[in-house]
């Protein structure tokens, strides 16, 4: 089972909470999720367990807990609908500074007269 973990020390290492998940059972990995750009903790990770009863177990236990002084968040990590994906090109074709806009403004009558 993948499981989300949310509102992490930002000191905290993945051997730190690997160790807190391993006293519920064996922990196939853990990551902590960094800032791509200064390498800093955002705060959440994900654990997997291969047992989801050890799983669950250590879920129902750890969710609420405090670590180093933060009450953590932990829940099954459910994936993302594919729909829900961020987009920095919003699908967006063509170009920027231009193109076709239909209408008529291209001159010509106007009307009015």
């Amino acid at each position: 089972m993948n499981i989300f973990v949310g509102s992490l020390p930002f000191s905290i290492e993945e051997a730190d909470l690997r160790e807190s998940f391993e006293a519920y059972g064996a922990v196939d990995s853990v990551k902590i999720i960094t800032d791509k750009f200064t390498g800093r903790s955002k705060g959440f990770g994900f654990v997997e367990m291969p047992s989801d009863e050890d799983a669950q177990k250590a879920i129902d236990e750890l969710n609420g807990a405090t670590v180093q002084g933060r009450t953590i968040v932990v829940n099954k990590s459910e994936p993302k609908p594919e729909g829900e994906r961020r987009s920095f090109n919003n699908n967006r074709s063509g170009s920027y500074g231009g193109g076709n806009r239909g209408g008529n403004d291209r001159g010509g009558n106007r009307g009015g007269y």
